[in-house]
C-alpha cells in the first residue's frame, strides 16, 4: 500500500463530515500509486496499453431511480421533484449516512482534493473520499486538479462519500433497494453506496452545477460537448449518450474545451471538468483516434473484455455491458484549450441518433424551433442497448440531460433562450442515426459525412446554400454540402418506399407532440408553432 497521510490528516475529516475511527487515509496519491493499490487488492489489472482495467460490479451504469435528493426548507420549493428528483428526507439521509460511517470504521479510504469549473469566478472545490482506489482515480481522472500549493490551502465545499461495498437496508434506511446516490444541497455533501459504477460520482456534482448555477448565479450549465477553431470560434454540441457527442468534438482541427458538461456565462463557455469519460464500445483507431490513442497509463477501462484471454482490449465485447467506457485526463488529447474556456458559443448543434430514419442529417433551426428540440431533448435507442428494448425507441429527455435537472426544465430554456438573443448563434439538428428506412431496413448515417456536414456549417460553407422545408418537420435542409452526396440530405428521397416514409414521419411527430404536452403551460405561442405538423393522409 502506498504512503499514509500524504498531503492531508484525519482531523479534516472528522471536523467536516464526521469520519473517523478509519484504518489508513490516503490522501492526494499520484495515479501511479493509485494503480499498484488497485492491483494489489486484486480489484484491477492492466491492459496492454498501460491502461487500468476494472469491473464496476452489479452495476455498469447509473441506477436513476436510486438517485435521491433531501428535501428540506432551502430545495423544497426549488427542486424539481417527481422521477428525475426523488424526495428524501433530512432525517433519514442523517441515518443513513451514520450507517455508512459505521461501516467506514477502521477500513482504508482514499481521499482526493479537485475541483469543478475551469472558470475561476465560478470554481467549486470538492473533496472525495471513496471506498476503492480506482473510484479515487477516476475522481482525479474526471474533475479538475489543484496544484500543489493549492492543495496545500485547500478548502473543500462539497464533500463526495463513496462506498460501494455498503449495502442500503431499504426498510431501515428508505432507499428503494442496496444501491444510493442522495444530493443533499444544505450540507453540500453527496452519498453513494452499493454500486461501483463511476459515473455516479461524475454525474452527482454535474447535478449539482444543474441547480448551483442557474438557481445562484445566471450561468446556464449545459450536457455537452465544446470546441474552439482555429479563429476563436466555439462549438457547443448536446446529445444524449450514443448520439456522438464525444466522438464528435474530438476533432483534429479544433481545440477540445470538454467532452460533457460546461456552462455558459455571459463571457464564455467553460468546462466543469478536467477529464473526459467515453464509450468504448466498438471503439476503433480509424473512426476516433483521439479517445482510442488516450486509453493508456493512466487511463481506466471500465468492464471490457479482451482478446482470447490476453491482455488486448476488445472493443467489440459486449459480454459484460453495452456500456464500456474509459475514463482519462483532458490532456491526453492533443488538440485541448488551456484553460478549459472559450469564448461564447458561435454555432450550437442538437445531436440525435434517429433510429426511424424520418429526420435530416444536418438542418437549420429558427430560434424557435431551437427552444422546441431543446426541450424535448430527443433521440432513439435501438435494439441491443438496454435490455428488453426490441426494436427502435423514441427517447426524449428535457435539455438533453433531464437526469441531471434539479430545477423545472423550462428554467433552463429559459436562459437558452435569452442567450440566444444575447448572441448571433447558428443552431442546427444533426442526425447520426439511420438513412434509407428504420433501424433494421436502413442504415446507420456514415460518419464521415456527419464530420463534413458540421465542418460545412462551422466554415459558414452552408451561407448561402439552398435550403428547402421538412414537410413534417418544418426543418430547413441544405440541398447540397461539400463532401456529402445530395442524395441523403433530404431524408424521405433515401427510402424505396416513399409512403412507408411519410407514415414513420407522422408517427414520429405524433410522438413530439404527445411529449411536449407536459411542457405546454410554460411554452410560449411562439415555441408551441414550432412543433411538427403531423400531415392527415
Amino acid at each position: 500500500m502506498s504512503e499514509f497521510g500524504k498531503k492531508g490528516s484525519n482531523a479534516n475529516l472528522k471536523e467536516s463530515i464526521g469520519l473517523e475511527n478509519l484504518g489508513s487515509v490516503y490522501w492526494n496519491l499520484t495515479p501511479s500509486e493509485l494503480v499498484e493499490d488497485t492491483i494489489l487488492l486484486g480489484q484491477g489489472v492492466l491492459s496492454d496499453t498501460g491502461a487500468l482495467c476494472v469491473e464496476t460490479g452489479e452495476f455498469t451504469g447509473r441506477s436513476p431511480k436510486d438517485r435521491f435528493v433531501v428535501c428540506d426548507e432551502n430545495t423544497e420549493n426549488t427542486v424539481w421533484w417527481g422521477d428525475v428528483n426523488i424526495k428524501f428526507s433530512a432525517e433519514k439521509f442523517d441515518a443513513l449516512y451514520n450507517r455508512m460511517k459505521a461501516y467506514l470504521t477502521n477500513r482504508d479510504i482514499y481521499v482526493r482534493d479537485v475541483y469543478a469549473c475551469a472558470d475561476p469566478t465560478h470554481r467549486l472545490n470538492i473533496r472525495v473520499c471513496t471506498e476503492y482506489p480506482w473510484s479515487n482515480m477516476f475522481a482525479s481522472n474526471m474533475f479538475l486538479r489543484p496544484t500543489d500549493d493549492e492543495i496545500n490551502d485547500f478548502y473543500p465545499e462539497w464533500h463526495i462519500v463513496c462506498a460501494p461495498g455498503f449495502m442500503a437496508d431499504p426498510e431501515i434506511d428508505g432507499t428503494r433497494q442496496h444501491n444510493f446516490a442522495i444530493l443533499n444541497f444544505t450540507k453540500k455533501m453527496i452519498i453513494i453506496g452499493g454500486t461501483g459504477y463511476t459515473g455516479e460520482i461524475k454525474k452527482g456534482i454535474f447535478s449539482v452545477l444543474n441547480y448551483v448555477l442557474p438557481h445562484e448565479r445566471d450561468v446556464l450549465s449545459m450536457h455537452c460537448s465544446a470546441n474552439v477553431g482555429e479563429d476563436g470560434d466555439t462549438a457547443v454540441f448536446f446529445g444524449l449518450s450514443g448520439t456522438g457527442k464525444t466522438t464528435l468534438s474530438s476533432d483534429p482541427n479544433r481545440r477540445l474545451i470538454g467532452d460533457d458538461e460546461h456552462g455558459w456565462s455571459k463571457d464564455s463557455v467553460f468546462n466543469f471538468e478536467g477529464g473526459c469519460y467515453a464509450k468504448t464500445i466498438d471503439l476503433s483507431a480509424e473512426n476516433e483516434p483521439q479517445i482510442y490513442n488516450a486509453i493508456k497509463f493512466g487511463a481506466i477501462l471500465e468492464n471490457i473484455g479482451f482478446k482470447n484471454g490476453s491482455s488486448t482490449p476488445d472493443y467489440s465485447d459486449k459480454s459484460i455491458t453495452e456500456n464500456t467506457r474509459v475514463s482519462y485526463p483532458i490532456d491526453f488529447i492533443d488538440n485541448i484549450m488551456q484553460p478549459s474556456v472559450g469564448s461564447t458559443p458561435k454555432n450550437i448543434f442538437f445531436l440525435t441518433c434517429d433510429a426511424f430514419g424520418v429526420l435530416p442529417p444536418i438542418s437549420k433551426l429558427t430560434k424557435e424551433q431551437a427552444m422546441y428540440h431543446f426541450i424535448s431533448g430527443y433521440t432513439a435507442k435501438v435494439a441491443g442497448t438496454e435490455a428488453g428494448i426490441t426494436e427502435p425507441t423514441t427517447v426524449f429527455s428535457a435539455c438533453f440531460g433531464a437526469p441531471f435537472l434539479p430545477l423545472h426544465p423550462t428554467k433552463y430554456a429559459e436562459m437558452l433562450g435569452k442567450k440566444m438573443d444575447e448572441n448571433n448563434v447558428n443552431v442546427w439538428l444533426i442526425n447520426t442515426g439511420w438513412s434509407g428506412g428504420s433501424y433494421g431496413v436502413g442504415s446507420r448515417m456514415k460518419l464521415r459525412f456527419t464530420r463534413a456536414m458540421i465542418t460545412a456549417a462551422l466554415t459558414g460553407e452552408l451561407t448561402n446554400v439552398e435550403f428547402v422545408n421538412h414537410e413534417v418537420f418544418g426543418l430547413a435542409m441544405p440541398v447540397s454540402c461539400p463532401g456529402v452526396e445530395d442524395a441523403i440530405l433530404s431524408p424521405k428521397n433515401t427510402w424505396a418506399d416513399k409512403e412507408a416514409y411519410d407514415k414513420k414521419a407522422n408517427e414520429l411527430a405524433s410522438s413530439f407532440v404527445n411529449n411536449f404536452k407536459k411542457y405546454e403551460e410554460f411554452a410560449s405561442e411562439a415555441i408551441l408553432s414550432a412543433a411538427p405538423k403531423v400531415l392527415i393522409k
